[in-house]
């Protein structure tokens, strides 16, 4: 019996990709076709989730005929409220054998495992989330060892099914140890490290398959299932480029934006002044978060980089503003690290083509790198490098430990790798739109964000920018 199937992954809430990549699928699915993908299809960057609670996606995805779903990273980013909200809703079933709440809890509406039967073939679909770390606990959610969930689901079903296929949200490399791991596993659909397969891969009699990133393309796999097992027949990856957009995906997103706009775009306050933003220049904005971040860990010294937000606050702030200009979903973050990584780190931030940098990085959906922002400390420079820096009215010590308030961005050194030689790091669970949320409603905090924090060597006298 032959079947094909038809995988994404790592769509990122590209969806106008994902309106050509659907047309794609009606093109090319018939009965004997699994549609299936392999997660971080939901990135809560996009307007239209935020303010459906994921349902838009979860429409999405019953619209383009998806048999099932794995459960990526950032379906994970907005808590298990979210998540359960849109696994319970959805008809597409939600799948992660290895994703548990923080107290050990069986998540709403997501299953370990589920079987679909095809021309009388049954098939078994199980997949695993990846380990979030630190941010397990934070996010609410408990993960375990993919690969004994996988082994131990797959030996509960013993008997349910003809063949195994994998929804493996947790990277290439580790689908390959996987595969040579678990005999039982027919088929792996890779996805978490954006890898695009020209072909499958066969491992220990294995197939494996990814199909890239962003709806750039999608995957097919042809396999025959026979009673002595199963036969990769062909494969490839189809790119959506020159593809029409399915018309009923745009219909969803129209009346998804619509619906969260009327959600999110509720006043919530007013700036007493506006809040302008630069990606070079020293703003009130990225001071506003600095002073917040300060605030909320009291310690020696906040610091942001401009390119966390992507514009200002000019009248009012509501839910739909922050998603706009904040629509990393980076966490507060608290580490210690020595005053000669700091110098070093502030100093590189003077030369433009650092600040101008592409801000690529784990949960970055900026552009630049943009320059650092400080609470708590004077820099004073000459425009190509740092002459002094006071933190707290004391000139800064290069072997002292500071404590800082920044991001977990900044503190894996992403755009300023000497922020990386830290220690004693921990989190919030809220985001950096959340501390503009908070503080930019109090007036001190506003106005103290006018408070020039790099001053030019010639002029020392208190500058505000204004």
């Amino acid at each position: 019996m032959k079947l094909s199937i038809i995988h994404t992954n790592d769509i990122h809430s590209h969806f106008e990709n994902f309106a050509k990549a659907t047309s794609l699928i009606k093109d090319y699915a018939d009965d004997q076709t699994l549609i299936l993908d392999g997660g971080d299809f939901a990135d809560f960057k996009s307007i239209e989730l935020q303010g459906t609670q994921g349902i838009s996606a979860v429409k999405m995805l019953q619209s383009a005929g998806y048999d099932a779903i794995t459960i990526g990273n950032n379906e994970l980013f907005n808590g298990n409220e979210t998540l359960e909200h849109m696994a319970v809703h959805s008809p597409v079933p939600f799948i992660s054998c290895n994703l548990l709440k923080a107290n050990g809890a069986s998540l709403k509406g997501v299953f370990r495992s589920t079987i679909i039967q095809k021309q009388g073939i049954r098939i078994l679909i199980t997949g695993a989330s990846p380990d979030l770390q630190e941010f397990n606990d934070l996010m609410g959610f408990q993960i375990l060892d993919y690969i004994e969930a996988i082994q131990k689901e797959i030996e509960s079903q013993k008997g349910n099914y003809d063949i195994c296929i994998v929804l493996n949200h947790v990277g290439t490399e580790r689908d390959i140890e996987l595969a040579d791991a678990i005999d039982e596993i027919d088929l792996i659909l890779s996805a978490h490290d954006h890898v695009l397969y020209d072909e499958a891969k066969v491992v220990n009699g294995t197939i494996l398959n990814s199909a890239g990133m962003y709806g750039e393309h999608i995957g097919i796999v042809e396999i025959e299932v026979t009673e002595d097992g199963l036969t990769l027949l062909a494969s490839r990856s189809i790119s959506t480029a020159k593809a029409v957009e399915d018309e009923e995906i745009i219909s969803i997103l129209v009346s998804s934006k619509k619906e969260a706009i009327d959600n999110l775009s509720k006043p919530l306050y007013t700036v007493s002044e506006p809040l302008w933003h630069d990606v070079l220049e020293e703003n009130p904005m990225a001071n506003l978060i600095a002073d917040g971040l300060k605030d909320r860990f009291e310690c020696d010294l906040g610091l942001i980089n401009s390119g966390i937000t992507n514009g200002g606050i000019v009248d009012f702030v509501s839910n739909k503003k922050l998603i706009e200009i904040c629509p990393s979903p980076l966490n507060p973050t608290y580490s210690e690290i020595q005053g000669k990584h700091l110098y070093a780190a502030l100093e590189s931030s003077l030369d433009s083509s650092v600040c101008m940098s592409d801000g690529k990085g784990p949960g970055f959906r900026g552009k630049y790198v943009g320059r650092l922002h400080v609470s708590g400390a004077v820099i004073e420079h000459d425009q190509k490098k740092i002459h002094s820096i006071t933190i707290n009215n004391e000139v800064l010590d290069p072997e002292k430990w500071y404590r800082i308030a920044s991001s977990d961005y900044l503190l894996r050194g992403s755009g300023y790798p000497d922020l990386a030689y830290n220690r004693n790091f921990s989190y919030q669970s809220d985001e950096i739109k959340d501390v503009i949320r908070e503080y930019a409603e109090i007036e001190t905090f506003i106005s103290k964000a006018f408070t020039k924090r790099w001053v030019v060597k010639r002029d020392l006298q208190k500058e505000t920018m204004r």
